[in-house]
């Protein structure tokens, strides 16, 4: 886990992000000149005297608390977040809940939003509750109005903009100023704008987490989580993930630091593609509204072009209203779209999606099915012929 080393540019910290990306946490001099770093695979890291053991003096002193290859990735990622330090997770879901348990103690209160990642909402249904921690969900939109909610035991605040699948924007500077005013801790999910495109802490927020199985792996081969921290909340971050014994393969640290080299040329075709089929879906029959920040109709326009500085291939739409026999001939029929979950990678995704049946302090009351899109790397053209004819096979089987 990184504690602060220096980006590994040797050119401070003026450098602009999609340079960040590529050239920090590199070091080819201490490698021989590989520019990448080598896979370091090892659990006992051996001391030259007893002196150096005792004191440990060693630069690494077991597998499990780093090597090479996971400091290098730890250290550009930092760079990119401009947090204290970087905690490397197995997963997304698991960077959510190991920063929660490291800011969270029986008895105290949570405040997450409604809107969050369901399996995040499941762990502090089950595990946190078990736990003896109170959750309590509130509207994405609520803004510095979250005051009201707060209690004396409340101890964090957990944020997720854009919400997932729905994709509602949060004002995350108004929420974290609340926040930072009562001494409470708050955590955001940023794994849509991911560090190139939204930086919480620059925002007031003291715990940032990524799925970096999205686009920091980019490739859907790989399954990790990422957390920055800054302040008390970083110590209290890396105690928990040490104390758990929590732990990343050298071989998903390299996989996770060759993504994040081609971070910035991949989110800018995403963004583009994205944006393209989204303002084509707009104008589709089908469809009665597309749900993407970026668009000037959508109703987090405003919040996201004032805090974020680009976008996404990932947002939803909502059908109008038509049979499940109908949904379900639109899905059958995508050749280019796989259906699954995930997003991120390469390729292009689809699938049906409905909050009713989990959110607790919003109603989710829309006006046909709901589709979430994940537009890969192919090319537009392609995309758009594909939901065209999965859309005629929609309307022959209404």
């Amino acid at each position: 886990m990184s504690h602060g080393h220096d980006d590994g540019t040797g050119s401070g910290t003026g450098l602009r992000p999609a340079t960040k990306v590529v050239h920090s946490g590199r070091d080819p001099k201490r490698f021989d000149g590989f520019v990448n770093t080598p896979v370091v695979r090892g659990s006992t890291v051996l001391s030259a005297t007893y002196d150096d053991l005792i004191h440990h003096r060693g630069r690494y002193s077991y597998g499990r608390r780093g090597n090479p290859t996971t400091e290098g990735f730890e250290t550009a990622l930092r760079a990119l977040e401009g947090g204290d330090g970087i905690a490397l997770t197995p997963s997304g879901l698991s960077a959510c809940s190991i920063s929660l348990l490291s800011v969270l103690d029986a008895g105290d209160h949570l405040l997450m939003v409604d809107t969050a990642y369901r399996p995040t909402r499941t762990f502090c249904d089950q595990v946190l509750k078990r736990l003896g921690v109170e959750t309590t969900y509130y509207d994405p939109l609520v803004g510095s109005g979250i005051a009201e909610l707060i209690r004396d035991n409340t101890r964090a605040i957990f944020l997720e903009s854009p919400g997932s699948q729905s994709f509602e924007m949060q004002d995350v500077p108004a929420i974290t100023a609340v926040a930072r005013a009562r001494g409470i801790t708050t955590l955001i999910d940023n794994t849509w704008a991911t560090p190139l495109f939204f930086k919480p802490h620059a925002f007031g927020v003291d715990i940032s987490i990524q799925a970096g199985t999205k686009y920091i792996g980019g490739h859907a081969d790989l399954n990790l989580g990422t957390i920055s921290a800054v302040g008390p909340a970083w110590k209290k971050v890396i105690a928990t993930h040490g104390t758990l014994g929590i732990t990343i393969s050298p071989d998903d640290a390299a996989l996770g630091a060759r993504g994040l080299r081609t971070l910035a040329v991949r989110l800018a075709h995403h963004q583009r593609s994205g944006l393209e089929v989204a303002q084509w879906l707009q104008d589709r029959p089908e469809v009665s509204r597309v749900l993407h920040p970026a668009l000037p109709t959508d109703p987090g326009h405003a919040i996201w072009k004032r805090d974020f500085t680009g976008a996404t291939g990932l947002f939803s739409l909502i059908l109008k209203e038509v049979p499940e026999r109908a949904v379900a001939a639109f899905f059958d029929a995508l050749a280019l779209f796989g259906m699954g979950y995930s997003w991120g990678g390469y390729e292009s995704l689809a699938i049906p999606f409905d909050c009713r049946d989990y959110r607790t302090a919003t109603v989710w009351d829309v006006e046909g099915p709901g589709v979430r899109l994940h537009i890969g790397l192919e090319d537009v053209a392609d995309l758009k012929a594909d939901l065209d004819q999965a859309f005629a096979r929609m309307r022959a089987a209404a």
